[in-house]
C-alpha cells in the first residue's frame, strides 16, 4: 500500500540532452542509475511523472475511465451492472498516485530551486514558471475529483529530511487551492510579459520541455488558457465570482498581454514523435478497445445528436456496428444489461473510430486545445450580452473541433477507418442544422444549452476529466441513467471519494474533512 507520504520519497531525476521531442526516449535515463538532479532535469521530471494522464494509456482508460467517468459522462455505452456508479478503489487510487508522484517532483524541483543562488534562479526562471502551470494543471482536475486534497503540505517527505511525523499532510478546501492557484497563475502571466531568456537556457529549456518545445509564446497561452478555464469553471461560486468576472475580461479584452490558445497550430499537447519511445499512444487500443470490455462503445444520445444535426466529426469519431447496415446506432442506456449486451454481441451498436483513436498510436496527449478556448469565450460573450461575438466564438470552437478531429484521423498511424475530410457545405449545414443554429437559441440558457452541448461533442473520450467537471457545473446535457436499485448509490455521483490507503495511514487529517467524502457531496464550484 502507498500514501503520498511513501510517494514523496519517489523523486525521479531526470538527464536530458536532446534537442526536440523526438529524442526524449533515447535521452532519458534509468532513475535508479542517476545520483544527482538540478533544475532543469527536475522539471522533466515532473512532466514525464504526468505523462501517462495525459497521452492516451492503457491503465487510465481501461481501469479508471471505462468504469467511471466515460459512461457518466454518457461519452460511451455501456452495459448495466450492479454497482455501477461507484467508483472503483483501483482507478481511483491510480489517479491519487500519480497525482502524488507529479507533486513529490515538484517539491523535489522546489527544493533545488531553493537551494539555488539568485543569479542563475533569474536565468532559469521560465523553468520555475512552466513546472507551476503544469503542476496547477494536474492540481485543478484532483480538486475537481475530490473536493479536498493535500496540497500545501504535501510532498515534502525529502524537503524534511525524511521526517516522517512532520510530513503528514492535512486536506485543503478545494477553494483555497483554486484561490492559490489563481494568484500564482496571474503573477506568472503578468511575469511573462516582459520575460526575456538567455539564448544558452532558451536552448537547454527546448532539450528540457516535452509539452511545448521550448515555445515561450505558447506556454503564455497555456498559462491564460488554464485560468480562463479555472476562472469560468469557479464563475458561479459566490466567494469568485466578481473576481471570475472581472479576470476573464482582462484575459479576453486583451490578448496582447494576455494571450490564449486561438488555433490548432497552438493547442498545448504532448505530440507522439516517435511510438519506439516511451511516449507513445499504444496503450490506448487495450485501453478502450479490449476484447469484450466494450470500452469504446457508442453512446446513443451523442449519436443521437450528431446525426440529428448532421455533424460530419460522426464518421471521423465513430464506425458503424459490424453489422449495423452501414447505421450509426448508440446504446440505450435504460435498457437492461441484457437487452444492452444482445446488441453489441450482435454487431449492432456503433463505436469510436479506430483509425482516430483505438489503433492511432500517435494520438496527442491532450491538454488545452483550440475549441476548448473558443468555448469559454462563446461562454463569457453570452453572459455579457454580446451575441455577435459569442456565436463567431460558439461557430469558430465547432470548425476548430472538427479540425482537430480530422488532423488526427488524417495523421494516424492505422488507416482502416480513414474519414473522408468534410466540405464546407457540410459544415455550413452543420451550423444550419436544428440541434445546432445559434438563431435558433432566443434566451442566455438556450445559448449556453448549445456551447454545452458542443463542449460534450469535443472531450467526448478525449479530455474525460474536463467533460465530468463541465457536465456537473452546466448540467447539461440533461442525461438519464439507469437507476441501480441494487445499490445505495443509485446513479452517477459528483465526485470521488478519498482512497482508503489514504484514509488509513493520514487517519488524523483525514478526519477533519471525512463529512464531506461522500459520492453526493457536490464541490464548491457545482452550484447549479
Amino acid at each position: 500500500m502507498k500514501s503520498i507520504l511513501i510517494n514523496s520519497i519517489l523523486v525521479v531525476l531526470v538527464l536530458l540532452s536532446a534537442c526536440q521531442k523526438a529524442d526524449f526516449a533515447d535521452a532519458y535515463p534509468d532513475p535508479s542509475k542517476v545520483s544527482t538532479t538540478s533544475i532543469e532535469r527536475q522539471f522533466t521530471g515532473i512532466l514525464n511523472s504526468g505523462v501517462d494522464y495525459v497521452v492516451p494509456n492503457y491503465r487510465n482508460y481501461f481501469v479508471t475511465l471505462r468504469i467511471t467517468l466515460n459512461p457518466w459522462t454518457q461519452s460511451i455505452g455501456w452495459i448495466n451492472t450492479p454497482n455501477q456508479y461507484v467508483p472503483g478503489s483501483s482507478g481511483v487510487e491510480d489517479v491519487w498516485f500519480n497525482y502524488y508522484d507529479v507533486l513529490a517532483q515538484y517539491r523535489e524541483f522546489q527544493k533545488v530551486w531553493n537551494a539555488t543562488e539568485a543569479t542563475k534562479q533569474e536565468d532559469l526562471k521560465i523553468f520555475n514558471m512552466a513546472a507551476a502551470i503544469f503542476l496547477y494543471g494536474e492540481t485543478e482536475r484532483m480538486v475537481d475529483l475530490f473536493g479536498e486534497i493535500p496540497f500545501f503540505e504535501a510532498g515534502l517527505l525529502s524537503t524534511n529530511n525524511g521526517d516522517y511525523n512532520n510530513s503528514y499532510a492535512a486536506f485543503d478546501q478545494g477553494d483555497a487551492v483554486y484561490g492559490f492557484m489563481l494568484d500564482e497563475l496571474k503573477s506568472i502571466a503578468d511575469q511573462m510579459k516582459t520575460l526575456s531568456v538567455g539564448t544558452g537556457f532558451q536552448a537547454s529549456f527546448k532539450a528540457q520541455d516535452i509539452i511545448n518545445n521550448g515555445n515561450l509564446d505558447l506556454w503564455r497561452r497555456y498559462a491564460n488558457s488554464l485560468r480562463l478555464r479555472m476562472l469560468t469553471r469557479v464563475s458561479a461560486s459566490s466567494e469568485f465570482s466578481s473576481r471570475a468576472s472581472s479576470e476573464i475580461a482582462e484575459i479576453i479584452g486583451n490578448p496582447t498581454d494576455y494571450p490564449v490558445v486561438e488555433n490548432n497550430d497552438q493547442n498545448i499537447m504532448i505530440d507522439v514523435f516517435d511510438i519506439n519511445t516511451p511516449i507513445n499512444s499504444k496503450g490506448f487500443q487495450q485501453g478502450i478497445n479490449s476484447s469484450g470490455w466494450d470500452g469504446d462503445d457508442a453512446p446513443e444520445k451523442m449519436i443521437n445528436f450528431l446525426k440529428d444535426s448532421k455533424d460530419p466529426r460522426l464518421r471521423i469519431l465513430f464506425e458503424p456496428g459490424t453489422e449495423a447496415g452501414g447505421e450509426y446506432v448508440g446504446l440505450n442506456p435504460l435498457l437492461t444489461g441484457n437487452e444492452q449486451q444482445a446488441l453489441v454481441n450482435g454487431g449492432q451498436i456503433a463505436y469510436y473510430n479506430r483509425t482516430t483513436t483505438s489503433q492511432n498510436q500517435f494520438f496527442p496527449g491532450v491538454i488545452i486545445n483550440a475549441a476548448e478556448v473558443s468555448f469559454l469565450k462563446a461562454e463569457y460573450y453570452v453572459k455579457g450580452g454580446n451575441d455577435a461575438l459569442a456565436q463567431a466564438a460558439y461557430e469558430t470552437g465547432i470548425r476548430q473541433s472538427i479540425e482537430f478531429y480530422m488532423s488526427v484521423n488524417a495523421g494516424s498511424d492505422d488507416q482502416v477507418a480513414a474519414a473522408t475530410p468534410p466540405t464546407e457545405e457540410e459544415i455550413t449545414a452543420l451550423l444550419a442544422s436544428d440541434p445546432v443554429n445559434w438563431s435558433n437559441a432566443t434566451t442566455s440558457d438556450a445559448k449556453m444549452a448549445l456551447i454545452a452541448y458542443q463542449k460534450w461533442v469535443h472531450f467526448n473520450i478525449i479530455q474525460p476529466y474536463q467533460n465530468w467537471a463541465e457536465l456537473r457545473r452546466l448540467d447539461v446535457p440533461q442525461l438519464q441513467f439507469w437507476v441501480d436499485n441494487s445499490s445505495t448509490q443509485t446513479n452517477p455521483p459528483v465526485r470521488w471519494s478519498i482512497p482508503g490507503n489514504e484514509i488509513t495511514y493520514n487517519a488524523a487529517n483525514y478526519q477533519a474533512i471525512s463529512g464531506n467524502d461522500k459520492l453526493d457531496r457536490k464541490l464548491f464550484w457545482d452550484v447549479k
